[in-house]
C-alpha cells in the first residue's frame, strides 16, 4: 500500500480502481496476484456497491461453488480475499477529473485527494445510480417511514403488512424472502408475466396456493392512504376496478436510474451509457483506461457477476503486460503458485 507523507502529497499506486462493488473488489485479487498495488475509489461511505446499499440480505444463487450467499456475506468474502493485498481504500467520494501526466493518470477526487495511478481500471456498476420512483401524490411524506427502496434488514418487516411493486427478479426476489418473516406480502405488478427468474416465480404461486402470499395482477399502484408519513394502504388499479390493500410498508422496486456521472465527459467510446471496451483486454478506447462489469458494452454482453469476475482477470493480465512489457509473465494457477508474499 502506498502512504502520503505528509497532505500535500498524492498517492501513487499501479492501479486505480474506480467502483468498490463485487467486481471492483475482485479486480484487487486479480491486480494483487500479478504484483500490482491497487487504490480503490467509491462514492458509497462502505464497500459493496449495491449488494451492500440495496440488497445485503438478498441470497443470489448464481455464484460458482456457492449454491446460496446473502449479497452481503458474498462482500464480506471478497473484501477478506482482497485483503492480503493491502488495498487502500478512499470511500464516500467520486472521481471528479481525470488527466494523463506523463506515465501517470491523476485521479482527483471530491475530497481533493489526488491518486496517481499507472493504469485506472472502472468498475463503477452501471454508474451513479439511484431508484426509479412511482408518480405517486404526497410519496415523499411517506418516504422512509412507510415507503422504501431497499431491504436492509429483513426483520424490520416482521409481522407487517407488507406491498411489493414490480416485476423483476428484485420484486420477485424480496416477495420470497419477506414471506417468511412478514404478516402478509402482497406482489402488485402490470401484468401476469415477470422478468424475475421463472423458478423463482414457480415458488411464489406455491406460496399463493398455500394463503401465505397473494398475486395483485394485473395492477398498477394509483395512492397512498395514511397519515403523518405512516402508511394504512395502498390503492391500486386494474382494468376495470381498484381496491385497497392493506400496508404497513411499500416497497416499489422498479429498478433504478443510472448515470454516468463524471465518467460521460472522458472522452471514452459509449455505447447507450455503456463503456465500449476490447473484449480481449478489458480496455477502453482511451490506452491505459480499463472498464470491467455490469458498466461495460461489448457484442453479447452478459450482465452477471461472474462476467465481470472473468473481466478483472482479463484486465489485471492486459494491464500487467501494458506496464511490463518486457517482463515475461510465466503464468501458473492459485493452487500451485499460492499468494504472493
Amino acid at each position: 500500500m502506498s502512504e502520503k507523507i505528509n497532505e500535500n502529497q498524492p498517492f501513487e499506486t499501479d492501479v486505480a480502481i474506480i467502483g468498490a462493488g463485487p467486481v471492483g473488489l475482485f479486480a484487487i485479487f486479480e491486480c494483487g496476484m500479478l504484483g500490482l498495488r491497487c487504490h480503490v475509489i467509491d462514492s458509497l461511505p462502505a464497500i459493496g456497491g449495491q449488494c451492500s446499499a440495496l440488497y445485503p440480505e438478498k441470497p443470489i444463487y448464481d455464484i460458482p461453488a456457492l449454491p446460496e450467499v446473502l449479497a452481503g456475506d458474498l462482500i464480506e468474502n471478497l473484501e477478506k480475499q482482497a485483503a492480503p493485498f493491502d488495498p487502500t481504500y478512499h470511500l464516500d467520494q467520486t472521481v471528479v477529473s481525470i488527466s494523463k501526466e506523463s506515465s501517470y493518470w491523476n485521479l482527483k477526487t471530491s475530497k481533493d485527494e489526488l491518486v496517481k495511478a499507472k493504469a485506472v481500471i472502472i468498475a463503477g456498476g452501471a454508474g451513479a445510480f439511484g431508484p426509479n420512483k412511482p408518480p405517486l401524490d404526497d410519496l415523499e411524506a411517506y418516504e422512509g417511514t412507510s415507503v422504501f427502496y431497499m431491504v436492509r434488514r429483513k426483520e424490520d418487516f416482521r409481522d407487517k403488512d407488507v406491498v411489493i411493486a414490480g416485476g423483476g427478479d428484485s420484486a420477485v426476489d424480496w416477495a420470497l424472502s419477506l414471506s417468511e418473516v412478514a404478516k402478509s406480502v402482497r406482489l402488485v405488478h402490470r401484468r401476469d408475466k415477470f422478468r424475475a427468474v421463472p423458478e423463482t416465480v414457480k415458488k411464489l404461486k406455491d406460496l399463493e396456493g398455500k394463503g401465505v402470499f397473494e398475486f395483485a395482477v394485473p395492477y398498477q399502484l394509483k395512492a397512498l392512504n395514511g397519515k403523518n408519513g405512516v402508511l394504512e394502504s395502498v390503492r391500486i388499479t386494474g382494468k376495470s376496478d381498484d381496491k385497497d390493500l392493506p400496508a404497513d410498508v411499500l416497497l416499489p422496486f422498479y429498478g433504478l436510474a443510472m448515470e454516468l456521472g463524471p465518467i460521460a465527459e472522458w472522452n471514452l467510446d459509449l455505447n447507450n451509457n455503456h463503456i465500449s471496451v476490447e473484449q480481449s483486454t478489458c480496455e477502453t478506447s482511451t490506452q491505459g483506461i480499463y472498464a470491467v462489469g455490469d458498466i461495460v458494452s461489448y457484442k453479447n454482453k452478459l450482465k452477471l457477476i461472474l462476467t465481470g469476475f472473468s473481466e478483472c482477470a482479463t484486465a489485471a493480465h492486459a494491464i500487467r503486460k501494458q506496464l511490463y512489457p518486457d517482463d515475461v509473465l510465466h503464468f501458473e494457477y492459485s493452487t500451485t503458485k499460492g499468494l504472493p508474499n
